[in-house]
Formats: C-alpha cells, structure tokens, sequence
C-alpha cells in the first residue's frame, strides 16, 4: 500500500481509502494500541487500514482486524458503518457486535487491546483522527458504542 494524498494536499494511508472495525458490547468499545514502529504509533485506535484493490469497506475492515487482533469475520455481526471524507480520500468505519466470545490477540501493528467504557475513551492518547471522529458533537461511533 501507498500513501495519497487528498484534494485539500493531506497524505492519507490508502490509495483507495482505508477502513477500520469499531466493535462495541456493553457500552465498551475495542480498542488496539498501535505498535510504536507503526504511524502515529503509541496511541490508541481501532484496528484498520488501506482498502486493498477489488475490496468493499466491510471487507477491508474484517481484514485489518483480522491481520491486527484475530478477529476473524464469523465473530461479528456488522450493523452498520460512519464515513470520514477528506478532499476526496474516504475512511469508513465499520461498526459491528462480537456475536460471542472473542479470542483475541496483538499481531501486527498492535502492542495491545482493550476494551474500554464509552465514557473513558477520551480519557487515552488516541490516534489524532480516531479522536476527531469519536468526539464530534454528532459522532455516530460514541452513539453506537452508548447503545450496543
């Protein structure tokens, strides 16, 4: 994968777009430590990335959380998703419920999960656009995950 860069001149992860699963029960949401060797490394995210050629969003998102924290596609129900556009570039955020017990573990680009109360998000270094998304005054991920 390569970087791109948007309309407004940003570099994004992605030449298609990129996509992360936000995954909620409880009103806790899973969250991964990006590993320090990764970009904005040391901050707390979901597991995503780049949308690889031929991919739909939910599937470039089972993907990354696959690859990053072994969660594996039939361990989720997806009830929907929330899209971030910058100067053309596209971040989708697929937001599902395990459908039961997890097994997961830190693989690549991840130096730890956890799963965190809606209301202690904040409260962690998060990755700067993860951030921006979860504290919009009309964020659909902060009210999926007070829901779930």
């Amino acid at each position: 994968m390569t970087w791109a860069t948007c309309d407004r001149g940003h570099a994004h992860w992605g030449r298609r777009g990129a996509a992360g699963l936000l995954l909620a029960e409880g009103g806790r949401v899973l969250l991964q430590l990006r590993a320090r060797w990764a970009h904005q490394g040391g901050t707390w995210s979901i597991p995503g990335g780049a949308r690889e050629r031929g991919e739909s969003w939910v599937e470039a998102a089972l993907r990354e959380a696959g690859e990053e924290l072994g969660v594996a596609a039939h361990e989720v129900e997806v009830r929907g998703s929330s899209t971030a556009s910058c100067g053309g570039w596209t971040y989708e955020t697929v937001l599902a419920v395990p459908t039961g017990r997890l097994e997961l573990a830190d693989l690549s680009e991840s130096d730890g999960h956890a799963w965190v109360p809606a209301s202690e998000v904040e409260d962690l270094p998060l990755h700067p656009s993860f951030r921006t998304a979860w504290s919009a005054p009309d964020s659909a991920l902060a009210e999926f995950v007070a829901a779930s």
